[in-house]
């Protein structure tokens, strides 16, 4: 059967983990880190090794800086009550890019609150970590159909709404003061499937302030979709693409870091330092295109055995798996691989927050969403932090992230993408120099358009507009 890789190394894992704690390697993945894993063993070696890499990351961090850092395009909302509704509290891209506005928010002074609509009756660890690393940054946490709620959505200056899905939070909880609050919402849209165009969830959305947007075709997706199914308008829509953050940046130009996350990863999956990895980092599921990826990689390994072509032994990381799940597609994938006899070749790796590792250790990222495509695809840039060259589906925001050709290859999506993936793995896994510039124009794309504070400058320009619309309520 493939072979699983579930964790690190047993007596080295914390070194890792240590390592990321000292170079801040994102707020949510120490976090994480901390409360998940124990740093009680040690191996002498490796403590010196790891130290003396802390210690020159950390000179260079300390660094004496002449120039100021510029005030944040955001500044202008400190003091603003800005009300946050999520739909869920989890480590699915939605939630957790509404925490980090949230972060960004309380940086300039603002006064940020949250409050989630759709909570387990048990305790959750997850929402349970998630509320109290909120708190800790000074978001306050309400509950979603409390007095308390309403009271924060009347006297606010702006209310986030984040996926469709939360529009139902209005009705339910707002009820007849909904007409007040209308003119100072802001809807964050992040989905691309047709299951959420329903009138029950977005029939105010030609009423608020705004709507925020991830991509170009995604909004103009919306824009028809309404129209033609729902006979409703969008409101003035903002399209807003998004950028790595500070942390995931620092790590991902840190050759140190890189360096000790790519041996450890590749040790615990038992990749060796010359093979050449490729992967799919995303939750399992048919609409991200794992099973149509692992088709195209066996592929490719058969074009290079027919062709007799010299590279490196290929591999492929399936990063997002559930080894507890037992889907369908999950049985499926698994069974592939021991049909065609790639057991060594394949790895399955469990879903989890701390991507960082992966993004060091593989040398190609496949982007293999299926349909519509991704509405934006973070982990795209993420990986392009790391200047690893992108293959891509040719849909949804992808396609305004990578340059075919220049960052990476395109492919169409469906069977019929299958072998023209194929070919672009044999492409990249014959070709390093090719491989290398890829990665490299990649990279210089993230530093022009998709950092932190390109995201922060669009979405400050969005919450201008927003907020002065707001004050002349409208409706």
């Amino acid at each position: 059967m493939a072979k699983p890789a579930v964790g690190w190394p047993h007596p080295k894992r914390w070194l890792l983990l240590l390592l990321l704690l000292m170079l801040s390697a994102s707020t949510l993945i120490l976090f994480f880190i901390r409360t998940v894993f124990d740093p009680c063993d040690r191996h002498a070696a490796d403590i010196s090794f790891v130290r003396n890499a802390i210690e020159v990351a950390e000179k260079r961090n300390r660094l004496p800086s002449k120039i100021k850092p510029p005030p944040s395009p955001l500044s202008f909302v400190k003091s603003k009550i800005v009300l946050l509704v999520s739909h869920e509290l989890s480590l699915s891209g939605g939630p957790l890019l509404l925490m980090e506005l949230a972060f960004l928010l309380r940086s300039v002074g603002a006064e940020a609150y949250w409050t989630t609509m759709m909570k387990p009756s048990e305790t959750d660890e997850v929402i349970y970590s998630l509320e109290h690393k909120m708190l800790d940054c000074g978001v306050q946490v309400l509950s979603a159909f409390g007095q308390e709620a309403i009271g924060t959505a009347l006297k606010a200056d702006l209310v986030v709404l984040n996926t469709a899905v939360a529009g139902k939070w209005l009705d339910a909880v707002l009820k007849q003061d909904i007409s007040h609050v209308l003119p100072k919402v802001l809807w964050w849209i992040h989905e691309m499937q047709g299951h959420y165009f329903k009138l029950d969830y977005v029939k105010h959305l030609p009423f608020v302030a705004g709507a925020m947007i991830d991509s170009h075709i995604t909004a103009e997706y919306w824009k028809n979709r309404t129209q033609e199914h729902l006979r409703i308008n969008m409101p003035e829509t903002h399209v807003v693409h998004l950028g790595n953050s500070k942390e995931l940046m620092e790590v991902a130009e840190d050759s140190v870091a890189k360096r000790v996350l790519r041996e450890h990863a590749r040790e615990s999956l038992g990749v060796h330092s010359e093979d050449l990895l490729f992967a799919l980092i995303n939750s399992v599921s048919r609409g991200k295109g794992q099973d149509l990826f692992l088709r195209s990689f066996y592929e490719s390994l058969q074009i290079i055995k027919e062709k007799k072509l010299q590279v490196p032994p290929l591999h492929a990381a399936i990063v997002g798996s559930d080894m507890n799940a037992h889907t369908k597609l999950e049985t499926e994938l698994r069974d592939y691989v021991i049909q065609k006899k790639i057991q060594d070749r394949v790895h399955f790796v469990n879903k989890t927050l701390n991507v960082a590792p992966y993004l060091a250790a593989i040398d190609v990222l496949v982007q293999n969403s299926q349909a519509r495509g991704e509405c934006f695809g973070r982990m795209t840039i993420e990986a392009m932090a790391f200047q690893l060259p992108v293959l891509g589906t040719a849909a949804g925001g992808t396609t305004e992230i990578v340059v075919n050709g220049t960052t990476g290859f395109l492919h169409p999506v469906g069977k019929e993408g299958v072998s023209p993936l194929a070919k672009n793995i044999v492409k990249l896994a014959t070709n390093v120099e090719r491989r290398l510039t890829m990665g490299k124009r990649g990279y210089e794309r993230v530093k022009e358009r998709f950092l932190e504070h390109h995201m922060a400058q669009r979405i400050a320009a969005v919450l201008k507009q927003v907020l002065k619309k707001s004050r002349r309520g409208s409706y």
